[in-house]
């Protein structure tokens, strides 16, 4: 009885696995052609056994594309030019110093006002102990405004003070201080465009009217004067100037705007975009540079389409959009 127990059991436990191998391969012929295929291999969600061009075959590689902007390559004109920072002098400045040595008892006029030549602008008291002088004037050389007043009434000063300075505000210059690495592309007539920030927008053209022919040992500049085209009554001594001196121009010249190149541990390289809208990255090597634009002496070919706005997303081979 026991034996037949048993072996009913063992019937019954066999059944039960057919049925559930049954159940399985069932749900396994019905699953989605998008989860899986017959041989076991995945497709993407959303596609089939078959391209979405129509053609049979596996699934089709589907990428994205990156939107660019792209410049053409065209022959033209590049400035390289400096930019550096000075300060609104009046023409002409000059030291007023005192004849005689003695306590300064009086000052006469204040910075701003106008004086002539041979005019008082201040007294001097050369007067000693039990000993009593008359009072020496200090008298302006020249025609102008007072620019500063350098020593205060009771000062003690000597025939090597400078009591006031005195300058021709009519005609002013901007004076500035030159890297030694740019020293030997500036020279007299070098063309400058100025601008301040207190006359914000607008650009003045000026030109080198001077320059030191020696440098600063301890700067290691070289000081110039810029002269301005023409004369401008907001333009003030004091005032803070930003000049950028052109010093070399070419024509005629392949040239890429300045975003669009990369500068990769000392190569330079751009990304062109051929008719199929694919990206190569090309080296390139480049001359001239302006704040906007750089020369492109290799590498390019007039026409080629340059990214400028994107290219940092790319990848040699890439499929992009080109937006306007």
């Amino acid at each position: 009885m026991r034996k037949k127990n048993r072996l009913v059991t063992i019937i019954l436990t066999a059944l039960s696995a057919a049925f559930a191998v049954m159940i399985v391969f069932s749900l396994i012929q019905k699953r989605p052609s998008g989860l899986g295929a017959a041989d076991g291999s995945q497709r993407p969600a959303g596609t089939s056994g078959q391209n979405r061009g129509g053609n049979s075959g596996g699934a089709s590689v589907i990428r994205n594309t990156v939107p660019v902007r792209v410049a053409s390559v065209t022959p033209g004109t590049i400035e390289s030019s400096i930019v550096i920072n000075g300060d609104v002098l009046a023409d002409k400045e000059v030291s007023i110093y005192p004849s005689v040595a003695g306590k300064l008892a009086a000052t006469r006029l204040k910075p701003g006002e106008r004086v002539l030549r041979g005019q008082v602008l201040a007294l001097v008291d050369p007067s000693r102990p039990g000993e009593v002088y008359a009072q020496s004037p200090v008298l302006s050389t020249i025609d102008g405004t007072v620019l500063s007043v350098q020593a205060n009434t009771g000062d003690t000063v000597t025939a090597n003070t400078v009591v006031y300075v005195v300058g021709d505000i009519s005609n002013v210059v901007v004076e500035s201080f030159v890297p030694e690495r740019f020293s030997a592309s500036i020279h007299e007539g070098l063309a400058a465009s100025i601008s301040f920030e207190a006359i914000r927008g607008e650009f003045f053209a000026a030109t080198v009217s001077e320059t030191s022919p020696v440098l600063d040992p301890s700067s290691r500049t070289v000081r110039i004067r810029l002269k301005f085209a023409q004369k401008d009554a907001r333009i003030k001594p004091g005032m803070f100037a930003q000049a950028s001196l052109v010093t070399e121009t070419r024509s005629d010249v392949l040239t890429v705007p300045r975003n669009s190149v990369i500068n990769t541990y000392g190569s330079f390289i751009v990304f062109i975009i051929d008719e199929k809208n694919t990206a190569h990255q090309v080296e390139i090597g480049i001359g001239l540079e302006s704040e906007e634009q750089i020369e492109v002496i290799r590498g390019l070919e007039e026409g080629d389409r340059v990214v400028f706005e994107g290219q940092n997303f790319l990848t040699d081979g890439d499929i992009v959009r080109i937006v306007e």
